[in-house]
C-alpha cells in the first residue's frame, strides 16, 4: 500500500469534496502536496487529519482566517508556553458563543411573550402599551 493518497481519497476520507480540498490548499490551510513524476497531487495521511481539524474547528464557530492562524501557530510552536493559540482563542470564542446564547435567549423570550400576548400585527402591537416587543430597546441595540 502506498504512503500517499490521491485527492479523491483524501477528500473522501475527510468527508469533504474536491473543491473544498483545493480551496483549503489555495488558502494555505493545507500544505501543498507532493507531485508524482506525472504531475499528479500526492497527499500524506496528515492531510486527512488537517482537513478533519479544519472542519471540526468550523463547527465550533471558528472562521477560516482564525483556523489558518491556529494552524500557523501550531506549526511554529517549539515548546510549552509559546503562543498559547488554541487556549486563548477558545476562551474568546466561548465568550462570543455565550454572548450570542444570551442574545438568542432574550429574542426567544420576547417572541414567546409576543405569541402569548396574541400580537398579530407589528405596527398595531408597537402602538399598544402592553406590547411585549421592546421596539425602542431593539432599535438602539447594534448587532
Amino acid at each position: 500500500m502506498s504512503d500517499t493518497l490521491r485527492p479523491g481519497q483524501v477528500a473522501a476520507a475527510a468527508g469533504v469534496n474536491l473543491q473544498t480540498l483545493r480551496y483549503y490548499e489555495r488558502r494555505g490551510l493545507l500544505d501543498p502536496p507532493d507531485r508524482s513524476l506525472g504531475g499528479h497531487r500526492q497527499y500524506s495521511g496528515e492531510a486527512v487529519t488537517t482537513l478533519r481539524v479544519i472542519k471540526a474547528a468550523q463547527r465550533l464557530g471558528f472562521t477560516l482566517t482564525e483556523i489558518a492562524d491556529l494552524l500557523e501557530t501550531a506549526r511554529h510552536r517549539h515548546g510549552p508556553g509559546e503562543a498559547a493559540g488554541l487556549q486563548v482563542r477558545a476562551r474568546e470564542k466561548l465568550a462570543d458563543v455565550e454572548t450570542k446564547i444570551a442574545d438568542l435567549t432574550v429574542i426567544a423570550d420576547t417572541l414567546r411573550a409576543a405569541l402569548s400576548a396574541g400580537c398579530d400585527d407589528l405596527t398595531t402591537c408597537a402602538g399598544t402599551p402592553d406590547c411585549p416587543i421592546p421596539f425602542t430597546d431593539l432599535a438602539r441595540r447594534t448587532p
